[in-house]
């Protein structure tokens, strides 16, 4: 028997789940909920496990859930799907798209969407969970199927470990995730190395001396300093690193003062940088630093800046020799939808579990773009501009085939160790 035999027999019964699935997506569309609150979505998530005769391990780290499937003996594979949603007010025009609202970590009433896909993720993992059990003589050895809380902020994974998550569950052999990209759908894409890069958000605090606007010579004003700043930090990615060292640096706010005839004290920046290794990391972080303290002091700043380094995102390094098993795996099931991903400037905290265990992973993309609407851009020219990306507030995947897709793939890898060790081959 082959893996592609495995996988149909596995997913054979997709067929009967199918319009559940898709229920089950809608409502959970309709439902989102802000990282560490993720209660809602935990309850169904434990449930659907339960009834089908995993053993669940709830509340790990606030919201995470892990299912444990145990099939006689053989390897232990690790599936992971995001649970958490985005403060963004949705404009997709679907019929259940969210209109929800919640509090933020500062206490803000914000609006709440799926912008991001990551209720996607949640159904595919429970689709796969679900015919994988109902599927047991196709397979032996353990799944774990775990539900993260908490990817947006960065610290879901990271509490989840603290509260103890290595010791509850049985110890993987090895750890798989996707995430829905802007691509089409019914694709799916792997790459081996660097995949995701580490991200780390800044905070600089530039401080002035406040006056009357009508009075600049008896400022110093810390709104030129950090306009100063933010046009000379443009050339650190553009003039300090080789065309072959990738990297983003985003001023994503600037905020300073209340009134326009008030030069104010101080003025804060709040700044994004993507890099994909430990030295291009450091040495932007590096030249954040000295152009920050440069710039005030050239502006005769009676004191240096504060830079505060906040959370940090880990690269997404898949291993080679894993990635190169899942890519035959989709090869043989998917045929010509199957391809290697490109390189992303996107980040994750998946990573920090499978690193926590020290086993090896994948992490790859699926398609979630209707094909027709994504070929007409290609086309035009405009896939940039046509094309809602994650976190848009437009952004939502099409239902099938990403549905069925994401589940399929799930199987797929995790029946590249739990296969019966009959099969040939790919």
């Amino acid at each position: 028997m082959t893996l592609k035999d495995s996988v149909e027999a596995v997913v054979a019964g997709l067929g009967d789940i199918r319009s559940e699935l898709e229920d089950f997506y809608m409502d959970l569309h309709a439902h989102p909920e802000l990282g560490h609150q993720e209660h809602r979505t935990a309850i169904q998530v434990a449930e659907r496990l339960r009834s089908c005769s995993y053993q669940v391990r709830d509340g790990i780290g606030g919201t995470g859930v892990v299912g444990v499937l145990a099939n006689g003996d053989g390897p232990t594979v690790l599936l992971r799907a995001d649970m958490d949603a985005l403060p963004v007010r949705e404009e997709t025009g679907l019929p259940y798209a969210s209109t929800a609202g919640a509090e933020d970590a500062s206490g803000r009433r914000v609006p709440v969407a799926h912008a991001c896909g990551h209720d996607m993720h949640v159904t595919c993992l429970l689709g796969a969970a679900r015919l994988m059990a109902a599927a047991r003589a196709s397979w032996q050895g353990t799944l774990l199927a775990l539900f993260q809380p908490a990817e947006e902020p960065g610290d879901g994974a990271d509490r989840m470990l603290a509260d103890g998550l290595t010791g509850r569950v049985p110890h993987p052999d090895v750890a798989f995730a996707q995430h829905v990209l802007p691509y089409p759908a019914g694709q799916v894409g792997t790459r081996a190395g660097s995949f995701l890069s580490a991200a780390d958000n800044i905070k600089i605090t530039v401080h002035g001396r406040g006056a009357h606007g009508s009075a600049p010579q008896a400022a110093i004003d810390p709104v030129v300093m950090a306009a100063m700043i933010v046009v000379r930090l443009q050339t650190i990615v553009s003039r300090e690193l080789a065309a072959t060292q990738p990297a983003v640096l985003t001023v994503g706010s600037v905020q300073a003062g209340t009134s326009g005839n008030v030069i104010p004290e101080s003025a804060e920046l709040l700044l994004n940088v993507r890099t994909y290794d430990e030295e291009t990391r450091q040495a932007v972080l590096a030249a954040v630093r000295r152009i920050a303290k440069a710039e005030c002091a050239a502006s005769g700043a009676l004191r240096e800046p504060q830079v505060e380094e906040g959370t940090r995102f880990p690269p997404t390094v898949n291993d080679a020799a894993v990635t190169r098993e899942v890519a035959a795996a989709f090869t043989a099931v998917f045929g010509e939808e199957a391809g290697t991903a490109e390189l992303q400037s996107a980040s994750e905290d998946f990573s920090r579990i499978p690193d926590a265990f020290g086993v090896p992973y994948t992490y790859w993309a699926l398609g979630c773009v209707d094909p027709d609407l994504y070929q007409g851009a290609r086309q035009r020219g405009s896939v940039a501009q046509d094309i809602p990306v994650n976190h848009s507030p437009r952004f939502a995947p099409v239902l099938q085939p990403t549905l069925d897709t994401g589940v399929q793939a799930l199987v797929a890898a995790a029946l590249t160790r739990l296969a019966r060790p009959d099969r040939t081959s790919p």
